[in-house]
């Protein structure tokens, strides 16, 4: 199985001297072809900064990050744009829509940038709103639908270009429970149907229960790893309600 992220002595430091926060210290860590992994930590633990540095959205102070072989660090602006675009799918909290175009008009979006024709769009968009059950509703506008089926629009938009890597970033947490359970369940198909790298920072304990393998942070380390294993879903929530207590905080606590 390959390794689509590959990173090595991460280090994000912020500040100057005399007022110097180290967000990320000496993080090493791997995720292989098709992997579903969680990212979780209390407050302030790096998670989020761990997320933005991988995505490219910021830079890391030292340390290498490889994505599908290529080396993130060492990009221009104009070649990490098009990397970013090419093979990179977010999915962010608050959906990120434009609310003047219709569910197809925005997942489409990324592919016409590309400038890629319009009969391969047309397919990909129907194959990709049948999966996750939003084909009624592609003509609708973002105001028009709920929660839920602005996620998986959401979705859809992450996973179109095929990338190498899907970021989730607390994709559940302006969901109602319903709503929560039927992305979760989207993304963890995506994940074996379609074979789809997906790392997702959550900071709760239910989400993280459909990844098949969880990274603890703490104060910018990698504290502790749990395997899903041959463990049910319902097994696993609980063992990382445990994690969760032991590294220092109720589950609510993990924002």
């Amino acid at each position: 199985m390959n390794t689509v992220v590959d990173v090595k002595n991460l280090r994000k430091i912020y500040g100057s001297k005399g007022n110097v926060y180290t967000a990320l210290d000496n993080i090493d860590l791997q995720i292989k072809e098709g992997e579903f992994v969680g990212i979780m930590g209390p407050s302030g633990a790096g998670k989020t900064t761990l997320l933005n540095v991988i995505s490219t959205i910021d830079k890391p102070t030292s340390g290498a990050i490889n994505i599908g072989g290529e080396n993130i660090v060492a990009m221009n602006e104009d070649k990490l744009s098009s990397f970013r675009r090419n093979k990179l799918g977010f999915i962010f909290q608050d959906f990120n829509l434009l609310d003047t175009l219709t569910l197809k008009e925005n997942i489409i979006l990324p592919l016409t940038l590309s400038r890629i024709k319009t009969t391969l769009i047309d397919k990909k968009v129907i194959k990709i709103a049948e999966i996750l059950g939003i084909s009624e509703i592609l003509n609708k506008y973002p105001h028009e639908v709920s929660g839920g089926q602005k996620q998986r629009a959401a979705a859809a938009r992450a996973i179109i270009t095929e990338p190498t890597l899907i970021l989730a970033d607390e994709p559940t947490g302006a969901l109602d429970s319903k709503s929560s359970q039927e992305l979760l369940q989207c993304l963890t198909d995506l994940n074996k149907n379609n074979e789809a790298t997906i790392m997702m920072v959550t900071h709760d304990a239910f989400a993280a229960s459909y990844c098949q393998r969880i990274l603890f942070i703490k104060d910018g380390k990698i504290f502790a790893e749990l395997v899903k294993g041959n463990n049910s879903r319902r097994e696993f929530f609980q063992k990382i309600l445990d994690m969760l207590a032991a590294i220092g905080g109720k589950n609510n606590d993990m924002i």
